[in-house]
């Protein structure tokens, strides 16, 4: 997205990208903004758009700075190995940078639209995609000659494309100076392309617009109120909001001579090569494991993920220490890409959540209370039969305010606990 992901002009595009993900399943990555000392109330904001105006509620992965202790980001990528939807925004994106380079975040990232995820990345986030970043801060703001930060290169490493990502594309909020292309300007933009390797090319996203960039089905699809600009060496294609077209024609951009044989070195699918398989991404081999190895991580995963929901910590250690063999039996072959298989990662979540759940408590926690809630709706159903009307509703609201569901029937008084009483 260019700009404008928590703005009305966005609502459609969010919901077209949530709709097939189930609560729970969404999370906020607040790295982007962590600097600010507004970042809690940029959150708050967040989660509020997408619940009241989207329909979805979305959890926080807090990773605010390169400094976070060890179990914090450890917390921050197990939710995001849990996620089918990852969402990042405003901020500063060399500030990001600093704290997701050199870490597991890109494999990750890489790894949940493997699975079929979604990463939503606006604004500052969006410039980290491509192989090279606009410092847009350090540039517009301190006044440093401009040069290109190495990004993330999550673009080329899902779809092949060699992609340099700026937002903000048709910024005009300098009035009688040029602000285009995330406040760089023409001269600064021309200047920076230069610089560039000759196969990348940027990939330019306009404000209040959103770029579906689908690898499963290799399209494209153009949101919002702007357009995509895929500009090379200061030639431009672009393709206006409603646009649809294919993955590879994105790479068909002027001053490429060979466009078809740029494509197949790129690893890019196209219909003479057969296309590409559902929900996997475009792009060169990633790696070296084999189905079964990755199919033995996936149902560690799946066991450990079930024996925590039905509270069996037996079972869960259990599927702990499977990982852990199948992590030990590889170690006597080849080695895994780590692009393809996150094996180590997934354990160390697997730590995390047990550290969780040692916390919480394994028991239900409906048992551990039970008493003194049934004491608290006996005392109620009293104070209602002396008419003190007043005190009923109090107690009612108390227990709502611990996360207590009361429910009046036929039969008499229910009770049950909210999934997340601590969710507001």
């Amino acid at each position: 997205m260019g700009s404008g992901e928590t703005a009305p002009a966005m609502i459609k595009a969010h919901r077209m990208l949530l709709e097939r993900v189930p609560e729970g399943a969404a999370v906020l990555l607040d790295t982007p903004y962590g600097f600010q000392e507004n970042a809690d109330d940029i959150t708050a904001r967040a989660r509020q758009y997408f619940r009241a105006s989207v329909g979805h509620d979305v959890t926080v992965a807090g990773w605010r700075s390169a400094d976070t202790d060890g179990l914090t980001r450890e917390r921050a990528l197990t939710a995001l190995r849990a996620a089918l939807w990852v969402f990042a925004g405003p901020g500063s994106p060399t500030y990001a940078l600093r704290a997701w380079r050199d870490t597991a975040l890109p494999r990750v990232l890489r790894e949940t639209v493997f699975r079929g995820g979604t990463l939503v990345f606006a604004s500052a986030a969006a410039l980290t995609l491509g192989s090279h970043t606009v410092p847009v801060y350090e540039i517009y703001k301190a006044g440093l000659r401009p040069y290109w930060e190495p990004g993330l290169d999550l673009v080329a490493a899902l779809t092949g494309l060699p992609a340099v990502v700026i937002p903000h594309y048709d910024n005009t909020e300098g009035g009688h100076h040029d602000t285009r292309f995330c406040y760089l300007g023409e001269r600064r933009l021309s200047a920076l392309e230069a610089e560039l390797p000759e196969d990348r090319f940027v990939l330019g996203v306009d404000e209040h617009t959103a770029v579906v960039l689908d690898v499963g089905a290799g399209t494209v699809s153009v949101l919002g109120n702007g357009g995509l600009t895929i500009r090379r060496r200061g030639e431009s294609t672009c393709h206006a909001a409603g646009t649809d077209l294919r993955l590879a024609d994105l790479a068909t951009v002027p001053a490429l001579d060979d466009p078809a044989g740029s494509l197949r070195n790129l690893g890019i699918a196209t219909a003479e090569s057969g296309g590409l398989a559902a929900n996997r991404p475009m792009g060169p081999d990633l790696g070296s494991a084999s189905e079964s190895e990755r199919s033995a991580v996936e149902q560690c995963r799946r066991q450990f993920s079930a024996s925590l929901a039905g509270r069996d910590v037996d079972a869960a250690v259990s599927a702990a220490l499977d990982l852990e063999q199948t992590i030990t039996d590889r170690a006597a072959g080849p080695s895994w890409a780590d692009e393809e298989l996150d094996a180590h990662g997934v354990l160390r979540s697997m730590i995390v959540e047990l550290g969780e759940l040692a916390r919480t408590g394994a028991a239900d926690p409906v048992d551990a209370i039970r008493p003194f809630v049934d004491l608290l709706v006996i005392l109620r159903d009293r104070v209602r039969a002396e008419k003190d009307f007043a005190a009923g509703d109090e107690i009612r609201d108390f227990l709502t305010s611990a996360g207590v569901e009361l429910r009046d029937t036929a039969t008499g008084p229910t009770w049950s606990l909210r999934a997340d009483p601590c969710s507001d």
